[in-house]
């Protein structure tokens, strides 16, 4: 039996010029992950899914994700062709990707949701993915950077979105970001806060918080900072 091709192709219509192109996806059946980082980072045994999140229109350079929006408005059109699309040079992202080449789909991604005025939603998970590309590279300099960059942008999402269905895992992200670049404290604040919130039933993302403070109490001890004078109680 031959093996399955882990790349298929489908079509997709640009949001900014209206082009139809085509872009590459992963094989539903073949995304399991073989591990994956307590910020869900995921890493595979074949094609990796995360490489082929972002759609680049090969005419005019628009990068998108399935969460961007359908249509853009006039006045997105001329920001992104005056920032981004004004100094896009043709080629086609459609074929299979490296690392490197996915690192640039979403850096162009970035470019066109800042360029548009972009959720913040939509730019924290943009910001994160470019962090995954570089700990996939093992460059942790810039990897702590973007992880930075995502974790504000995070934060903006909970502070503007207000109580929603997902607000389990952005709490438990934004703590375990936290925990990720140093910032021990502002962690532990997260993770308490999830697990002590009445409101929250996803027992998934308490017990995920449990185990991070666990290890975040391990870590605060290496680095002689007391845990219980941070956050005790739990």
């Amino acid at each position: 039996m031959s093996e399955l091709i882990p790349l298929y192709s489908i079509k997709v219509t640009c949001c900014n010029c209206e082009h139809e192109f085509t872009t590459s996806r992963v094989r539903p059946s073949l995304k399991r992950a073989v591990r994956r980082d307590s910020d869900f980072c995921s890493y595979y045994k074949n094609e990796n899914p995360d490489y082929y999140v972002v759609r680049v229109c090969p005419k005019c350079g628009f990068a998108s994700t399935e969460n961007s929006a359908d249509k853009l408005a006039d006045w997105q059109r001329k920001a992104f062709h005056e920032q981004v699309g004004s100094r896009w040079t043709p080629r086609d992202f459609g074929e299979k990707r490296s690392l490197e080449t996915a690192l640039e789909t979403y850096k162009l991604a970035l470019l066109c949701a800042q360029s548009i005025n972009d959720k913040n939603r939509i730019l924290a998970s943009l910001l994160h993915h470019i962090a995954w590309m570089y700990r996939y590279q093992g460059d942790v300099e810039q990897e702590q950077r973007f992880l930075r960059y995502s974790l504000d942008e995070y934060i903006k999402v909970f502070e503007n979105d207000g109580m929603g269905g997902n607000d389990a895992r952005l709490m438990y992200l934004i703590g375990e970001l936290h925990r990720r670049v140093g910032d021990f404290s502002s962690a532990v604040k997260w993770f308490s806060r999830l697990i002590n919130d009445q409101r929250i039933m996803d027992a998934a993302m308490i017990r995920a918080a449990r185990e991070q403070w666990t290890l975040l109490r391990e870590q605060m001890r290496g680095e002689d900072t007391d845990p219980e004078r941070l956050q005790s109680g739990f």
